[in-house]
């Protein structure tokens, strides 16, 4: 360092005092020694070490706006089902690695910056203040003032033009990586939720043996689960599907059917209700064959299969959905159609 860069014009005022000092003696053996004297850092008395420090941290805010970008671009361009090995955790989600990793580079960086801003570049002279009271009088306030306009200034905030530029920026990308976070909700469900894979000429399907039913297969007062013909276990959407398109196929005699529709849309007394309860969306499986009630083993919601599935008892909010089905020319059961009204739970969109 040359001593033109050491010269006394380039030293900060220093400061009056550090606080009233004594010396021990026999009263008062635990005299207040006093601050040691104060030591300039390289940034005080050098303007380049000043201009590397501002760098440093303009570096770092710079980095914070790259990882908020890398974190929503990671979002967009990074399949949801790509995995990655990563040493020493080994095969993880890479979206969500991405993700940690970038948001993690963004929050670190900015926290970093300010703090080597405030090691370096911002005032360190020690100032003793003595204790006040608590309550907040008119100097009191106008102290504060005046300390908050001094500690602005010694910021250097004003003629740090780059810090100021790059702060400003880091702090304002990093709320988008929150507001990019709320796709992670998932997708709208639009009306998903309104349809199921029941169509019309859709067989149905006995869950346990996998083939098509016909009506003799379904003897009065049995229950039997069923499913969408097409639907496998191998199918990639199958929970989702299964989750909205399972049935309960019960066999009744025609005059114990209470409902002139449940009538209407079944066929020599089978009737096919959704197997989801409309409550918090179990499967029901419990079925009172003398009363043709069924029991969610949930939270005890009751349905009766012989007056349309309408709640008897439990906290479901409405009555199963039913499936008009019919028989096709090779006399197996068929759906209708779709469901009338959405399966499962009530939702805030239900119509």
């Amino acid at each position: 360092m040359s001593s033109h860069d050491m010269s006394d014009e380039n030293l900060p005022v220093p400061s009056e005092a550090h606080g009233e000092v004594s010396l021990p003696d026999e009263d008062n053996p635990f005299a207040d020694p006093g601050l040691p004297p104060h030591e300039h850092r390289i940034q005080d008395i050098d303007e380049q070490a000043a201009k590397r420090s501002e760098r440093t941290v303009a570096f770092l805010f710079t980095l914070s706006m790259l990882g908020t970008i890398g974190f929503i671009a990671s979002y967009f361009a990074i399949p949801r089902e790509k995995s990655v090995y990563v040493f020493p955790i080994g095969h993880i989600n890479a979206m969500n690695f991405a993700l940690g990793l970038t948001l993690g580079v963004a929050l670190f960086c900015i926290g970093a910056g300010a703090v080597h801003w405030a090691r370096t570049l911002m005032s360190d002279a020690e100032i003793a203040d003595e204790r006040h009271p608590i309550e907040a009088d008119p100097d009191t306030k106008q102290k504060v003032l005046a300390d908050f306009a001094q500690g602005a200034k010694e910021s250097a905030l004003g003629r740090r033009g780059l810090i100021r530029t790059t702060m400003f920026g880091a702090l304002a990308l990093v709320p988008l990586g929150g507001v990019f976070l709320l796709g992670g909700l998932g997708p709208k469900p639009g009306t998903k939720l309104r349809h199921t894979m029941w169509t019309k000429g859709k067989l149905l399907v006995n869950m346990n043996t996998d083939q098509p039913l016909r009506p003799a297969d379904i003897p009065v007062g049995s229950l039997t689960f069923a499913k969408p013909d097409g639907l496998e276990e191998t199918n990639e959407d199958f929970q989702q599907q299964i989750a909205k398109a399972a049935l309960m196929i019960i066999r009744l005699q025609p005059g114990n059917i209470k409902d002139k529709r449940e009538l209407d849309w079944s066929h020599d007394g089978i009737v096919a209700y959704s197997k989801i309860c409309t409550h918090v969306g179990c499967p029901i499986s419990l079925y009172e064959q003398q009363t043709h009630h069924v029991l969610c083993p949930c939270h005890q919601s009751t349905f009766d299969l012989s007056d349309g599935g309408r709640v008897l008892f439990g906290p479901a909010g409405h009555a199963l959905p039913q499936l008009r089905i019919g028989v096709n020319p090779d006399g197996f059961l068929e759906a209708l159609g779709d469901f009338a009204e959405p399966v499962g739970p009530a939702f805030w969109e239900r119509g």
